[in-house]
């Protein structure tokens, strides 16, 4: 195994830009795909509760197991943590993380790492699927991966069972296929134009434990609010370790799908679940964008190692501008962002 480099720390404020998590999963993935010694002060400095929680400490955890990094302040609540990589290696990994944080946002920050190691992995993941505070385990499967997919990174995702919040107890497996370098991606245009938006929408309803006349609401709720009767419907009657509801639309088709998603929650109408999904996505569809901005925010460590790439986005989020400061910080590499309208951003590397 390598050993850790003679480079000098690089040194980074997390809490700077938006002040979240996102700050120390990129410095994580960079971290091990440069070899990378790093510092982060202040973590999660811009939460009601800052500090390692238990998500953001399997991410750290995570990331130390697959490369034997050299670790220090990794506990519950830290605010500073070090981590010096040693070489990543492919092989079979399991992270639990006992509660309904996101297993989704602990496999992003190893996901990259692991494909570009040169041989392929396999990771057991445990907590949270679906917890409405972060992309659930169903836009990384359907909207994540295809786009991921076009960029030449193929994985094949298989789940056990769905953990909503609070409970959490999701089980899911991600088999990584290696490839030498992703391709740049161009996602510029709508994945459905205009005229085809309404055959290439679908509404997907997630129970569990849950009537199956709330799902029912949700989508006729949905197609009302649309004017789409045609769109494709779908029920999920899940397994989950808990109850739960989880409301997707989804406009694209192949490896370009924007998906939108709701938690539905106590106290909160099926009505009113569909009601701020469809706004999301008619935002979206009147900015005339190719990827709407949790995707956006994703898309960006790719583009930064397959060397170029770009996108138009429906808004600039703090997530986004964040994320571009923070590569560029450790990598230098220099994302460049332009206005094109009210409503539509171009993200784009030369």
């Amino acid at each position: 195994m390598t050993t850790t480099t003679n480079k000098p720390t690089i040194i980074i404020d997390g809490s700077k830009g938006e002040g979240g998590g996102q700050v120390l999963r990129t410095a994580l993935s960079l971290s091990m795909l440069l070899n990378q010694p790093i510092e982060i002060k202040n973590i999660r400095a811009g939460r009601k509760k800052p500090g390692l929680k238990r998500q953001h400490l399997t991410c750290v955890l995570a990331a130390q197991q697959i490369c034997d990094a050299q670790v220090t302040g990794a506990e519950l609540n830290s605010q500073h943590i070090t981590f010096a990589p040693n070489s990543v290696q492919a092989g079979n990994y399991e992270f639990k993380i006992g509660t309904a944080g996101s297993t989704v946002l602990v496999c992003q920050t190893i996901l990259l790492p692991l494909a570009l190691s040169g041989k392929a992995s396999k990771v057991k993941l445990q907590g949270g699927t679906h917890n409405g505070m972060s992309p659930s385990l169903t836009f990384l499967e359907r909207s994540f991966m295809p786009a991921l997919k076009s960029m030449g990174l193929n994985c094949e995702i298989t789940t056990h069972k769905l953990g909503f919040f609070p409970a959490g107890g999701g089980s899911w497996q991600i088999d990584i296929s290696p490839l030498a370098s992703l391709k740049p991606c161009q996602f510029e245009q709508p994945g459905a134009e205009l005229e085809t938006q309404q055959s290439n929408c679908h509404s997907l309803s997630i129970i569990a434990g849950v009537r199956d006349s709330v799902a029912n609401r949700e989508i006729k709720a949905a197609q009302s609010l649309l004017g789409w009767s045609a769109a494709n419907t779908e029920i999920d009657r899940a397994k989950a370790f808990g109850n739960g509801n989880s409301f997707h639309l989804s406009v694209g088709q192949g490896m370009q799908v924007a998906m939108f998603e709701q938690i539905g929650e106590l106290g909160l109408s099926a009505e009113r679940v569909a009601g701020r999904t469809v706004k999301a996505l008619q935002h979206y569809l009147k900015s005339g964008a190719a990827v709407e901005e949790h995707l956006a925010d994703q898309l960006l460590l790719p583009i930064a190692l397959a060397g170029g790439g770009s996108f138009t986005t429906s808004a600039l989020s703090s997530h986004t501008t964040t994320n571009i400061n923070v590569i560029a910080q450790l990598s230098g590499i220099q994302i460049k962002t332009q206005q094109l309208n009210e409503l539509l951003w171009k993200v784009y590397l030369d």
